[in-house]
């Protein structure tokens, strides 16, 4: 287990006050610092704000890529890996691909639940999806690793893409790497219930010493400390692998009958965990992130409307999906529609982070030269190139279900 991130949340200022950028980058160094000497391995130091607010109706609103170019040169030199500017809309979605030309490590987002009305935004769906299309042509589709779009995603999330905090609060939070913890908790257990138990003690024990560094860190710089986000992030290579933990609860490969079973009892484990809990706490299933899910999606295993019914039970969402590089914005909207509508009949956070590949197609292989990723293969998206009324829809208001009681 690691630490993925230290993310700090904090506002920037729109001139981009070097004191400010640096007073942020000593907290998290000397957080940094506080870990390591705690002997966890802390991988990077993450600041996101919220600068759509800071930047509306002024100068920089229709030159938002030359301000995130500074942004990000700004605070990289300070020592961030990465940095995220939160959700944007309108005029301002508009400009991400250009954003996201002229960047490498700032990450971006939408909303296509409205925060305030808690509908699903048709118009915002219809700008990501373009966002999405426009993005593929940029490192070949890898500039989509930087843009996701989000339902019902709660700020001091810090996984990214999703991390955007509260005006005016400044706080931290950890985002771990933890999926060996799930795989030591399946090697060897006689059953699935074992297993289970096994996993929420792991957890426990694991986040307890976490907490007790995270509170001196908060109590030494008066920065509050959110909680962790223990989603049971994968690595590449089969010791931190999700698929992997997955496949040996079911004894099946991943799309078999039981993964859905499999993913719920991780999940629950985490639920049922006693630890400051933040952000999605759920299973995170990245596709190109985990060796055995890419696996898995090289051997054409797995599909859009799996991926989606296990989130249903744990996930947060479709994430690194690679799809066909001529999928239309149609077809990627109508995921993002898919996903809002999970989102909000089950009233949990979740995530499109879709990643269209020029030239490729369904069961292409892919080798992305990034060390988060694993080889792996093209996912299928059916797109008849038909259209229906959800693309003629601005707004759609679904409530989470509650069942009615019975006499």
């Amino acid at each position: 287990m690691k630490v993925r991130s230290i993310t700090l949340f904090a506002d920037v200022d729109a001139k981009l006050d070097n004191a400010q950028l640096a007073a942020y980058a000593l907290f998290a160094g000397q957080a940094k610092l506080s870990f390591e000497e705690a002997g966890y391995e802390v991988q990077t130091t993450r600041l996101a704000t919220r600068t759509s607010a800071a930047l509306l109706n002024g100068p920089w609103e229709s030159r938002l890529a030359e301000w995130c170019s500074r942004f990000e040169a700004a605070a990289c030199s300070h020592g961030f890996e990465y940095i995220s500017v939160g959700p944007m809309a309108g005029r301002m979605l508009e400009q991400v691909p250009d954003v996201l030309r002229a960047s490498h490590a700032l990450f971006v987002t939408s909303q296509i639940i409205d925060p305030m009305s808690g509908r699903i935004d048709g118009d915002c769906i219809t700008r990501s999806a373009h966002v999405i299309r426009e993005a593929a042509g940029i490192e070949d589709g890898f500039g989509n690793l930087r843009f996701a779009a989000l339902a019902n995603v709660r700020p001091w999330t810090p996984f990214f893409p999703g991390s955007f905090g509260v005006p005016g609060e400044k706080a931290f939070a950890l985002a771990i790497e933890s999926a060996d913890l799930a795989i030591a908790a399946c090697q060897g257990a006689g059953n699935a219930a074992i297993a289970h138990e096994r996993l929420v003690t792991a957890i426990e024990d694991s986040c307890s010493g976490m907490e007790a560094v995270a509170r001196r860190v908060a109590q030494a710089q008066s920065v509050p400390f959110r909680g962790i986000d223990l989603s049971l992030a994968p690595f590449p290579g089969q010791e931190c692998s999700i698929g992997g933990a997955l496949e040996l609860l079911s004894g099946q490969p991943l799309g078999s009958p039981g993964t859905l079973a499999a993913a719920a009892t991780l999940t629950d484990a985490i639920d049922k965990a006693e630890f400051e809990h933040t952000g999605y706490c759920g299973l995170m299933m990245p596709v190109l992130e985990d060796s055995v899910l890419a696996r898995r999606a090289a051997e054409g295993r797995l599909n859009i409307g799996e991926l989606l019914q296990w989130s249903a039970v744990c996930g947060t969402g479709l994430d690194t999906v690679p799809v066909p590089g001529d999928t239309s914005e149609g077809a990627i909207a109508r995921v993002l529609y898919d996903v809002a509508a999970l989102s909000a009949r089950l009233g949990k956070p979740l995530t499109a982070r879709l990643m269209p590949l020029p030239g490729k197609n369904a069961g292409d292989p892919v080798d992305f030269d990034f060390a988060y990723f694993a080889p792996g293969g093209v996912v299928d998206l059916a797109d008849s190139g038909e259209t229906g009324l959800l693309d003629k829809t601005d707004a759609l208001s679904l409530s989470a279900r509650q069942p009615r009681a019975t006499n």
